[in-house]
């Protein structure tokens, strides 16, 4: 049998053993940082170094790499594992533990860039499929190459059923929503021509640029970022700060209130503090706001866009309140009250984002 004889010429599978250790030492280490043991939202993967476009193509390249070490929850890991044992320990004997690991991560960097000529800015993508089906496809090169030495039960097991797995993988990654298809496809592809141009015969150097060419094809038809990733973390951040110092300006407002009712300052003593905790603050959040530069595609460009005007609208009432009050103009100030409870009313500072 094909199995035995390659189990004797390679006993010990360190490649494959190591590669199922780091996927799964990852695993834990988010779990331990709070993802979820079933299935977590993207901000978690994507902390991690899932593969997602703007975040990818705005310098993180690192993720294409990364991105084939983390995974959603723990069906999606333990599926993904026992591929890569099936899989792995049959191809790590039939090439060597090198030609081995340069499959495996050939494929998998592929994958990630197929997914994202593919899925663009669209989705968050992670897992080591796209370098599991690069494994397969190498089986696949290496049993038709050899299949002249390899006893026909062994072919038809081997070929047959590692082609009936992968067909079966894919067709249900079309039906299933949330299956990375992009990545399955572009790691079989890559995977078989890396194979191919791995096995000492002839036709390797076709292979060899077949892949190269293959390659160059999908970095040229990665399409452009909608919006910079960094920008967004930038938005998000300021976004933050702005809540945080709304909710300190608000409580000093209705402190102010307060005072101002109960005649406990002088009009010009309360004008004085409206400008500087309140008009002069909520002027200080608009500027920094506004010199945040985001492209209207990303996520936080309509939220940043409704905080300007809100702590624009706060600002200008506050100081219209601040003028009426020095003036003793009672219906500017009644005025500057009623836009000041419409700006909060109609512009309530959002609930803080989760990552994407």
């Amino acid at each position: 049998m094909l199995t035995d004889r390659l189990r004797a010429q390679v006993p010990h599978l360190p490649a494959t053993w190591s590669l199922i250790a780091a996927n799964v030492l990852v695993f834990a280490a988010m779990l331990a940082a709070g993802a979820n043991l079933w299935h977590s939202t993207n901000g978690i993967p994507l902390a991690w170094g899932a593969n997602f476009g703007p975040a990818t193509q705005d310098g993180q390249w690192w993720r294409l790499v990364s991105a084939m070490f983390v995974h959603f929850g723990l069906f999606h890991l333990g599926m993904n594992m026992l591929a890569l044992w099936d899989g792995g320990r049959l191809v790590e004997r039939m090439y060597g533990h090198w030609r081995f690991l340069v499959i495996y991560f050939v494929a998998g960097i592929a994958g990630n860039v197929a997914s994202l000529v593919v899925q663009g800015s669209g989705a968050v993508s992670a897992g080591a499929s796209g370098a599991i089906f690069g494994v397969y496809g190498a089986l696949l090169a290496y049993v038709w190459l050899e299949r002249g030495r390899i006893h026909g039960i062994d072919f038809r097991w081997l070929f047959w059923g590692a082609l009936a797995f992968m067909v079966l993988a894919i067709s249900l990654g079309f039906v299933i929503p949330g299956i990375d298809n992009a990545a399955h496809l572009g790691g079989l592809t890559t995977g078989t021509l890396t194979g191919f141009a791995l096995m000492p015969r002839r036709g390797r150097l076709v292979a060899a640029a077949a892949l190269a060419l293959s390659l160059a094809g999908l970095v040229v038809a990665i399409p452009p970022p909608k919006y910079r990733w960094s920008e967004e973390v930038q938005a998000r951040n300021e976004i933050r700060d702005f809540l945080d110092a709304d909710a300190a300006i608000t409580a000093r407002w209705d402190t102010l209130m307060q005072e101002g009712r109960r005649g406990m300052v002088s009009f010009n003593q309360l004008a004085g503090d409206i400008d500087a905790d309140i008009a002069d603050r909520y002027q200080e959040s608009f500027e920094d706001l506004s010199a945040v530069k985001l492209d209207p595609a990303a996520p936080s460009a309509t939220t940043l866009s409704a905080l300007r005007r809100y702590a624009e609208q706060r600002r200008d009432a506050s100081r219209a309140l601040a003028e009426g009050l020095r003036t003793r103009n009672a219906d500017q100030v009644r005025q500057a009250l009623e836009q000041a409870t419409q700006a909060a009313d109609g512009h309530k500072p959002p609930a803080r984002q989760p990552a994407r």
